[in-house]
């Protein structure tokens, strides 16, 4: 049996729904992972991948295509090619398999499944309600199973990346902490000042501090770091980083992509959580982690990329010494942890120090 797995979006967004694509491999003799030019290189470090197609949609992304006839008919033909025997699709909560699931079943995809609020007519043969307030991953569990696809045994449902190379050329060595500064969108994004100021202060506790960044993010990532860290802005893609994430104790991260990276290799989060999406959906799944920021900001639930409260009062309530507390429950210098959704012991690999 071939599969195809599609989640369109962000290289958080994939990396969540590895576990889901894992139940599916475990039953297809070759499973293909369908996304968009930001996941695919989430994609290609999923465990059970064997392919990846990478596909702009034009409802998708942060600045989406325009619709053209001609690019999906090429979509539409590279899939009749030699279609799956049966296709998941996977959205977020707000938004619609539809579009998705409509061109699968143009280019001959006989069975397909999805979370869908909307009424499918003929395009889905599972139509499945997701749960309320359930997490991304869990959430895409759920479907798999729903469609027949349930975890192989021995497998405890935590995000997982292929093995990542050895940081120790980067860093030397592990135990450091990692500061993140940057974030896919700005309205999720501590200041810069206020992560210098706790990387100085992680410094003064006695930690190791690294800074990672995108090649994009070098400015930040410098004046971040300033002399008191490890500059690594630009030098690590997807898989260095995750070998960097995994040799720490722990990682000060916003709720963007590398949250999840650090969740994947194991490593516990200190998530300095924007509301403009809800904790319980998108927390660090299945590894201990603190939660910091006004989960009830105007902003709540907005969705929104470019903060729309003035002051941006969701994280810079958070102080420096917020982050080096949580820092210390995390690596076990204090007692105490908030275990936030994803991560408590009902949850698959959920755990604490």
């Amino acid at each position: 049996m071939k599969a195809l797995v599609a989640r369109l979006d962000s290289f958080g967004d994939v990396l969540l729904a590895g576990p889901a694509v894992r139940a599916v491999a475990a039953r297809a003799d070759r499973t293909t992972l369908l996304c968009g030019p930001r996941g695919a290189p989430a994609a290609r470090m999923l465990p059970g991948v064997d392919e990846v197609l990478v596909w702009d949609a034009p409802w998708v992304g942060f600045e989406p295509p325009g619709v053209e006839e001609a690019g999906i008919e090429r979509f539409v033909a590279g899939i009749a090619q030699a279609p799956p025997d049966v296709a998941l699709v996977l959205t977020s909560f707000h938004q619609s398999p539809l579009p998705t699931a409509l061109l699968l079943r143009m280019a001959g995809v006989p069975r397909l499944a999805a979370d869908c609020a909307d009424y499918p007519g003929s395009l889905l043969d599972v139509r499945h309600r997701r749960a309320p307030r359930r997490h991304e991953v869990l959430a895409a569990l759920d479907l798999a199973r729903a469609a027949g696809f349930a975890l192989p045994e021995g497998d405890d449902g935590r995000l997982a990346v292929r093995e990542p190379p050895d940081p120790g050329p980067l860093v030397g060595g592990d135990g450091y902490v990692v500061v993140h500064p940057g974030a896919a969108v700005p309205a999720r994004q501590w200041g810069r000042e206020r992560c210098a100021a706790a990387v100085r202060g992680l410094a003064r506790a006695g930690y190791r501090v690294v800074v990672t960044g995108g090649p994009g993010e070098r400015e930040l990532t410098a004046a971040v770091a300033g002399g008191a860290a490890l500059d690594l802005g630009g030098r690590t893609g997807p898989a260095e980083l995750a070998g960097v994430l995994r040799g720490a104790v722990a990682v000060v991260v916003g709720n963007t992509g590398p949250a999840h990276l650090a969740a994947a290799v194991g490593t516990p989060v200190v998530s300095l959580f924007a509301p403009v999406v809800p904790a319980e959906r998108w927390a660090p799944f299945g590894v201990p982690h603190v939660l910091l920021g006004d989960e009830r900001a105007p902003c709540a639930g907005s969705r929104a990329r470019v903060c729309p409260v003035p002051g941006h009062p969701c994280l810079n309530g958070v102080s420096p010494e917020d982050v080096l507390a949580a820092v210390e429950k995390l690596t076990g210098r204090s007692p105490g942890l908030d275990e936030g959704p994803g991560a408590g012991p009902d949850a698959p690999g959920g755990r604490t120090p």
